[in-house]
């Protein structure tokens, strides 16, 4: 087992150096967990099959966007000091000198959940050879219900690994928001479960050096269904408020919604193009799969569907309206993030691009390369470029976005009739003295 004696406890041994974490993904969550425990003190190594992470690592570079905002601290000198280091080959993750594993690799792929990645990295794990000191895998990737039990421990013992003596193996998804500091890795309470009750322990031991609050659950099988279900309760809630708007059209639901949310018991959510990300929109999806029944979870099922169809019909409205040349302000699901996983952004040019004439994507966090290759379509320069369509639609509220002058902006739509904003960032601009007519999501006949 690890070792854990009244000399030096586990928390002691990382903390002195002795003993140090391994990551596996270099991620937002998998950077992140390394930045934080380098900053306590605790040498962490990283692998990743990107080559130009690992080489932002080692070379003290932050790889995304933003995200030094996010952390409230610099880390680079971290990486120049050693305490951060990084490499392609994972083979070095199972030196005996890495007591902890972090796997935070991605558990989806294009709208659905998938475990391939998991798969693979559990099996490099499983070559680890035992000795009377087990390595502790942590799972802070989001995972659907029983895949622990189904997968992961499956996988460990083919390899004659006893889980409990050989290898310990826990649970703790993450559950921050990457454009909050307030919400961060330290500051957000952080829900553990372990195979056994020695591994909830040495959890808590870890994970306690960088989170101020650390919430044991029973074990590793309620542990994997928090994230899935506070998310899937969001879910459902904004998917509501979407509904609300379509089936009220003359209404202006956001206004309502906000009154709404004056009850003390309420949380107020706004109509939009439709959820993103890594973690709302696959929530419901990581839910019904996990259960043994999915059939009296029908109001999941109906959130996924609803949820699916919002950025086509946001992209038909457009058609609708008349729109020929249309220019989408964000690639990405939400202002001041790289991540376009599930971005309304995707559904809306699919759409459009065999109905209009033109269809451009801005995004700052995005080269006009990637902007090609993942939407199919070109970009074009903000706000200069906005002259060229008539009908703008906003998705992400990019601070770049607000930081010009409206008279700036406004100079730049000389040939817009219609602006669809899912954010509200340009609402108190006066498009309507200008002809442009201005459509925020949830207001009366939107869409």
């Amino acid at each position: 087992m690890i070792e854990n004696t009244k000399r030096q406890s586990l928390r002691e041994q990382l903390l002195n150096g002795d003993k140090m974490i391994g990551v596996w993904g270099l991620g937002f969550i998998g950077y992140s967990s390394m930045a934080h425990f380098a900053l306590a003190g605790v040498r962490c190594k990283g692998t990743d099959i990107d080559e130009y992470k690992v080489a932002c690592v080692n070379q003290g570079d932050i790889p995304i966007p933003n995200l030094e905002y996010w952390l409230g601290f610099n880390p680079r000198g971290l990486s120049t000091s050693g305490m951060m280091q990084a490499t392609t080959d994972w083979a070095e993750l199972l030196d005996r000198d890495i007591a902890v594993h972090l796997v935070c690799i991605p558990t989806e792929k294009g709208d659905k959940p998938h475990l391939d990645i998991l798969q693979d990295v559990i099996s490099k794990l499983a070559r680890y050879k035992p000795n009377k000191l087990a390595p502790l895998i942590i799972i802070e990737s989001t995972l659907t219900p029983n895949t622990t039990d189904s997968l992961v421990i499956p996988l460990l013992e083919k390899e004659g690994l006893q889980v409990g003596q050989d290898v310990l193996v826990g649970v703790a998804p993450r559950r921050d928001w990457f454009v909050s500091p307030e919400k961060s890795l330290k500051t957000l309470p952080r829900v553990i479960g372990g195979t056994t009750p020695e591994t909830a322990e040495l959890m808590k031991e870890a994970l306690g050096i960088v989170c101020d609050t650390v919430l044991p659950a029973k074990d590793h099988r309620h542990a994997e269904l928090i994230k899935g279900i506070e998310n899937a309760y969001r879910h459902v809630e904004i998917t509501l408020a979407n509904q609300l708007s379509a089936a009220y059209p003359d209404v202006d639901m956001r206004d309502v919604l906000r009154l709404v949310g004056t009850k003390w018991n309420i949380n107020v959510y706004e109509p939009s193009f439709g959820t993103g990300g890594y973690c709302i929109p696959l929530s419901s999806q990581y839910i019904l799969a996990g259960a043994k029944d999915p059939s009296p979870l029908s109001i999941l099922q109906a959130t996924v569907d609803t949820d699916r169809e919002l950025p086509a019909k946001v992209a038909t409205a457009v058609i609708m309206a008349g729109a020929t040349r249309v220019g989408i302000l964000g690639l990405a699901y939400k202002g001041d993030l790289k991540v376009h996983t599930l971005s309304p952004t995707l559904r809306i040019v699919d759409r459009l691009r065999h109905n209009v004439d033109t269809v451009k994507v801005n995004d700052p966090y995005y080269s006009a390369k990637e902007i090609e290759r993942i939407c199919g379509v070109e970009s074009f320069d903000f706000p200069q470029g906005l002259s060229e369509f008539d009908t703008i639609l906003i998705v992400a509220d990019h601070r770049l976005y607000t930081s010009v002058n409206r008279s700036k902006i406004l100079s730049c739509l000389s040939n817009c009739g219609i602006i669809l904003d899912n954010t509200g960032i340009w609402q108190e601009i006066d498009f309507a003295g200008h002809g442009i007519e201005y459509r925020l999501a949830g207001r009366e006949n939107w869409l």
